[in-house]
């Protein structure tokens, strides 16, 4: 099989979709692999790494997409690139569409199979690739809410830990997932005040009981959030519904009770966010303020690492690539259910029921 592998645009993002390891798995197996120069080259790919592990380097990225049966990618594609793809071409990458209407009807205009990340499953009822990310962005989110809180940034000033004498700030992550468990490991280990809402009863046991009493966990409801936002320093969204827009669990009137300087933190945000005032921002101009709230809604926060998170990324998505290549798109789908979990669109129509709800558009089963 051909394989592509884009340099990827959005603002300040760095993945990439193939490391020059999986690359060498691939043509070690006889494919194909097209990277386009300099995809890897912020991260300490070079091009002569690829070349080395037996992929052609493309001058551009309308070579690279037109080259390739499949495309990996990290992001999702912006719409000029969406305009690329062909009917007899799948991409492999982040899509969130139920965020996003006008991609969705893109890559339903492009004829091309769409493999989303974010919704392949495993037996266990995970979501393995989108879990790499999920590790980052959790414990990434603490370290930039620490930052914003500084008094220079339109924090309130607090340091999460605190120091003898000074009681630690109060942290409260919704959703006890996978970005979650992340959020509040990193928020422990600074000694802050932490506080985790699920909706699980199961989940939150086994909060209690992996961090001995060292982290309060709390039912999500609309009245108990209310009231820990109200003594809160940072707040961390994490909740997720598969494939489907985020749930807003903080209203705008919620901000008129928070404290002035309150960093939130939207990890949902590439679903849509799970604050009412969230919209996404870039790394380049990463917060903004409402009613005196600071707002961190980055929407590739990953990226920020993005070494760690490419080479996390390419230990999870490696065995789908090699699964594909080898027996071919159609045949990979039809022998895994759980890689079928991910097709969000196929031939001009959406094939993720959740994706088709949040875009009232009509779904092909």
């Amino acid at each position: 099989m051909k394989i592509s592998v884009p340099r990827e645009i959005k603002n300040h993002e760095y993945r990439v979709g193939l490391v020059p390891h999986s690359v060498a798995e691939l043509t070690h197996r006889g494919h194909e692999v097209f990277v386009e120069s300099r995809a890897g080259a912020e991260i300490g790919f070079s091009d002569d790494d690829y070349i080395a592990a037996g992929a052609k380097i493309l001058a551009t990225a309308e070579e690279t997409f037109a080259a390739g049966d499949l495309i990996v990618k990290v992001k999702e594609p912006q719409l000029h690139e969406c305009a690329r793809l062909k009917p007899n071409q799948t991409l492999f990458t982040y899509l969130h569409l139920a965020a996003d209407k006008p991609q969705a009807e893109a890559l339903m205009a492009s004829g091309a199979t769409c493999i989303a990340y974010e919704t392949v499953t495993e037996p266990q009822g995970g979501l393995p690739l989108l879990r790499p990310m999920s590790e980052v962005a959790g414990r990434i989110s603490v370290h930039v809410g620490a930052t914003y809180l500084h008094k220079a940034f339109g924090g309130r000033g607090v340091l999460l830990g605190g120091v003898p004498g000074v009681a630690p700030g109060k942290v409260v992550i919704l959703g006890g997932g996978v970005a979650g468990i992340n959020a509040a490991q990193m928020a422990v280990g600074l000694h802050a005040d932490v506080t985790v809402f699920d909706v699980n009863p199961h989940r939150l046991i086994e909060i209690d009981t992996a961090y001995g009493g060292r982290v309060k966990t709390a039912y999500s409801s609309k009245g108990a959030i209310a009231d820990a936002l109200k003594d809160a320093d940072l707040v961390i969204g994490s909740v997720l519904i598969p494939g489907a827009a985020a749930p807003k669990l903080v209203t705008r009137d919620m901000l008129k009770t928070m404290k002035p300087g309150t960093v939130l933190v939207d990890i949902a945000i590439d679903q849509g966010g799970c604050f009412e005032t969230s919209h996404a921002t870039t790394h380049q101009e990463p917060i903004y303020l409402v009613d005196g709230i600071v707002h961190y809604c980055v929407a590739n926060m990953p990226g920020a690492v993005a070494r760690t998170s490419t080479l996390a990324l390419n230990n999870a998505t490696l065995p789908y690539v090699v699964k594909m290549a080898t027996m071919g798109v159609s045949a990979a789908l039809a022998a895994d259910p759980h890689l079928r979990a991910g097709l969000n669109v196929c031939a001009g129509k959406i094939t993720y029921k959740a994706v088709a709800e949040a875009l009232h558009l009509a779904f092909a089963a």
